[in-house]
């Protein structure tokens, strides 16, 4: 495991040790199905995430309102929302999902480094619609079989994103019962990222479940080359938060 993944994983640990993800309240998710909006939507599939802060970047912009964020993400044309609950590295906190969940109706995934089913319990309770999992973590063997923690999150009512960077990872998370696919343009080993990564995994393999191209996504130019090769959504993050003009998407 690279030394990025470890350093993720250990602030995941850090963070499900100091209760981050205790959580009290239960609220309900948006009620909407993101795969529907993807599928009907005629224009392009916008996730749009709330970060403050990653690994590559440190400090995107200074934390503020999430909820404002969110708001304007949506009516910029975001059909769903990723917000980080990941306080190390990431700025991020269940409280900021809560606060948004409140507020906007679409479907939005809690981004994190899921290890352990505590953090499926607290996407359950702050309301996600979606969770993520990163395959190469289970690829990798540091985890349990990744087919567990689906099952774990489906059974409390989520639904699972599989994430790949690699052909391997691809292939496998097109094994599992996920119900999307995305696909990182950014190696988590040097934080590199190459747009063709997503060109790459599907010329070569046969999509079989919506796939959302993830990471370096700072223009329509980039939107429109991710669509030809096949991508059903895009997740923006970074380029979106260093923007004055959060409406503009």
């Amino acid at each position: 495991m690279s030394d990025v993944l470890k350093k993720l994983v250990k602030n995941s640990q850090t963070a499900i040790n100091d209760g981050i993800y205790e959580i009290s309240e239960q609220l309900p998710n948006s009620g909407t199905d993101l795969i529907d909006s993807i599928k009907n939507n005629r224009h392009a599939s916008l996730i749009t995430e709330v970060k403050f802060a990653s690994p590559s970047l440190g400090e995107i912009r200074k934390v503020s309102d999430p909820v404002e964020i969110a708001k304007a993400m949506v009516r910029g044309g975001a059909i769903g929302l990723s917000v980080l609950t990941q306080p190390y590295l990431f700025s991020g906190s269940p409280k900021y999902f809560m606060e948004v969940r409140r507020q906007v109706k679409v479907p939005m995934l809690m981004k994190d480094i899921v290890i352990d089913k505590i953090q499926i319990d607290a996407a359950k309770k702050i309301g996600a619609d979606y969770m993520l999992l990163i395959q190469s973590l289970f690829d990798m063997s540091h985890l349990k079989e990744i087919d567990e923690f689906i099952s774990y999150g489906h059974k409390k009512g989520l639904k699972v994103l599989v994430e790949s960077h690699t052909e391997s990872e691809f292939e496998n998370s097109l094994k599992t019962d996920a119900d999307i696919v995305g696909i990182n343009n950014r190696n988590l080993d040097t934080l590199e990222i190459d747009m063709n990564t997503t060109k790459k995994l599907l010329e070569s393999h046969k999509k079989s479940k919506i796939t959302l191209s993830e990471s370096g996504i700072n223009s329509p130019d980039d939107i429109k080359f991710l669509k030809k090769c096949g991508a059903d959504a895009f997740l923006i993050g970074s380029s979106i938060m260093k923007s004055d003009n959060i409406n503009a998407i």
